[in-house]
């Protein structure tokens, strides 16, 4: 099981227990949330020897880092994005730390030639609408920080910026290529090329989308709050502000002027799979069902007489005059990232991916009905099979496992059990070093669908948020408990594994169930959800968790806060806790902690360690990350090296 840690550093425990709401609430460890503290840092510097001093024990360390980087050295391609004659497309070769922009098969952006230490990330970009100019968003070290610049395409020079306040910014062009509206600090904003004067659009505490019409008239403006998102439609043919379309209506809903004029709606709203509806943009509010999807909706393409539809696991194709369902692409695994050339057309490009294939691309064309490939990474085939299960979550509910597991496989084995369960995310099938480098080294991978994810739709989503999140908890320790059951695996031979709200799910599931884990791998997690929106991006997933400063939705968090739910005497699993000095998402307090209150607590002689890596951001330690979380599980779990 690896080495066992007998004495860990010296973390004072103070006296701290504040009255909440009528709750007592002890916070023993409250001075490691001030990372800039000498007593702080002297705590971090020796749990970074005692990561160290174990890591050397890992014999398999250095395996796994070789076998992770071959299965990684696969390369990546993206859909193309056209505009004018020209088409972009976002390529990583193997071998290279990050994907290159191109612009017709040349280089038009490469981050290593930005910043050659690596650090800058290229987080968005979107050209113009003739291609001649290109907005783009870089970030440095991880911070997801992104400042935003425009750059000529045929020269390759700056043309405006740099402007801050622009993470993940949308860009939505103006038809003359001279403006074009977009995000900073939370503003929608409408800017002239280098006029620092930008005229503030809309203004409201929410993540935005902004989609415009081909022909520039009609801009729609989404602010995501949670499980809905208001909506205001703006027509810039005059000088009239957006108008509100949906506001305080507990839906998820997209709307698009699509290339005929008509008013394109998905939404949630009376449907937990979402329905395509259509209307007019003149009277934007009144809407008429037009496409059932009759299962959750990932994308939407308008073609010339078509409409694309894609899911998971399938594109449908439907009449654009009638919305009748005339055919369908079927695939085995993930599709994603569903696009058309502006104004239609009669092709659309998507994604394809599974557990054994790394990203293609694909084209389907209407004239022919045919779907050919257009652009593959090369990629390490790989043997390994796939293995649906179904499992029953306490209250009835059955839910899905997808195992992936070498041919011949038999007999309990070691295991990584892999979940999240929030903000309607999918973990759906995709290619994954990680995953493989697991099983070609003889273990098991499984992947659990949990509530709060969003693989059966809205529904499944709000059944884990709130007051509801112990559901999640509750249906990832049935996953575990049915792998036992069924044979796969042992509580000695089990490993949990998740990041950021999937951290916080393994690290709920290791405080109350520790006797079902060997081992627990938290990265970036969430553990005291008392104090969670205080810090990070903490404030903006009150919707998904609640708010500590409402009574019954603290004593909700409370109940199951992982920090809080420590026990002394308790002999818990191995556990490894990774976070990122850089990461502007989950502050890395959380996982300190967690560290100290496991460290002070465990009566078993599994170690706790944490593992920090200063220059990274939110869940980006790479290879090395990878090897290293495989290796610590293989030590714990006994996979042979």
């Amino acid at each position: 099981m690896g080495t066992s840690v007998q004495s860990y550093p010296c973390a004072e425990r103070l006296p701290l227990v504040e009255q909440v709401h009528g709750c007592s609430v002890a916070d023993p460890y409250r001075w490691l949330e001030d990372r800039e503290s000498a007593e702080a840092q002297r705590w971090q510097a020796d749990q970074d020897e005692l990561w160290l001093t174990h890591a050397a024990t890992l014999t398999n360390r250095f395996r796994f880092r070789t076998s992770v980087k071959t299965l990684s050295n696969v390369g990546s391609v993206s859909v193309p994005s056209w505009r004018g004659d020209h088409c972009f497309t976002l390529r990583r070769d193997p071998g290279r730390q990050h994907p290159i922009l191109y612009v017709d098969e040349h280089v038009l952006l490469d981050p290593l030639q930005l910043d050659p230490s690596g650090r800058t990330t290229l987080d968005g970009w979107q050209p113009s609408p003739d291609g001649s100019l290109l907005a783009f968003q870089v970030s440095q070290g991880g911070t997801e920080q992104s400042v935003l610049y425009v750059l000529d395409v045929t020269t390759g020079q700056p043309v405006d910026g740099p402007i801050d306040g622009c993470r993940y910014s949308p860009i939505a062009w103006l038809p003359d290529g001279k403006s074009f509206y977009y995000v900073r600090f939370r503003q929608v904003r409408h800017r002239h090329l280098n006029d620092p004067d930008d005229t503030t659009i809309l203004a409201t505490e929410a993540s935005y989308g902004l989609e415009l019409s081909h022909d520039g008239r009609w801009l729609t403006i989404s602010a995501s709050r949670g499980t809905a998102n208001d909506l205001w439609l703006a027509d810039l043919a005059t000088d009239e502000p957006p108008i509100p379309v949906q506001q305080d209506i507990d839906a998820l809903t997209i709307m698009t002027v699509g290339p005929d004029g008509r008013l394109y709606v998905v939404t949630t709203r009376d449907a937990s799979t979402g329905r395509i509806c259509i209307g007019e943009p003149n009277n934007p509010s009144s809407w008429d069902d037009f496409i059932d999807p009759g299962a959750p909706l990932t994308g939407l393409a308008i073609l010339d007489e078509h409409i694309l539809v894609s899911h998971t696991d399938e594109i449908t194709i439907h009449d654009r005059a009638t919305g009748t369902r005339i055919g369908s692409v079927e695939l085995p695994g993930s599709v994603g990232s569903l696009t058309t050339r502006p104004g239609g057309g009669t092709q659309a490009w998507f994604t394809y991916t599974d557990s054994v294939t790394p990203t293609a691309v694909y084209c389907y064309d209407a004239t022919t009905g045919s779907t050919t490939l257009w652009s593959h990474a090369p990629g390490v085939v790989s043997d390994a099979e796939s293995h649906r299960l179904t499992y029953t979550s306490p209250d009835g509910t059955e839910l899905q496992l997808l195992a992936i597991a070498k041919p011949g496989t038999e007999g309990p084995r070691p295991t990584i059990l892999y979940g999240y369960g929030g903000f309607g995310q999918s973990l759906t099938p995709t290619y994954s070093a990680f995953t493989l480098a697991w099983v070609e080294a003889g273990g098991v991978f499984v992947t659990a669908t949990v509530r709060g994810g969003g693989e059966h739709g809205e529904a499944s989503h709000r059944a884990g948020i709130l007051d509801q999140k112990q559901k999640v908890f509750d249906d990832f320790i049935a996953a575990a408990e049915h792998l036992i059951a069924t044979g796969w695996t042992t509580a000695d031979q089990l490993a949990a594994c998740g990041e950021s709200n999937g951290g916080l799910l393994v690290a709920a599931a290791l405080t109350q169930r520790p006797e079902l884990f060997a081992a627990a791998v938290c990265s970036a997690p969430l553990t005291d959800m008392a104090r969670y929106e205080l810090s990070g991006l903490g404030e903006r997933w009150v919707p998904e968790f609640g708010s500590a400063s409402d009574p019954h939705q603290f004593r909700t968090l409370l109940s199951y806060s992982p920090y809080h739910r420590v026990a002394e005497g308790v002999k818990y699993p191995a556990v490894l806790l990774t976070a990122f000095g850089n990461d502007t998402r989950v502050d890395p307090l959380h996982a300190r902690k967690m560290c100290a209150a496991l460290q002070h607590a465990t009566a078993g002689e599994r170690p706790v360690l944490l593992r920090l890596e200063l220059d990274a951001g939110h869940a980006t330690g790479g290879i090395s990350l990878a090897a290293d979380i495989l290796a610590f599980v293989a030590g714990q779990t006994g996979l042979a090296s």
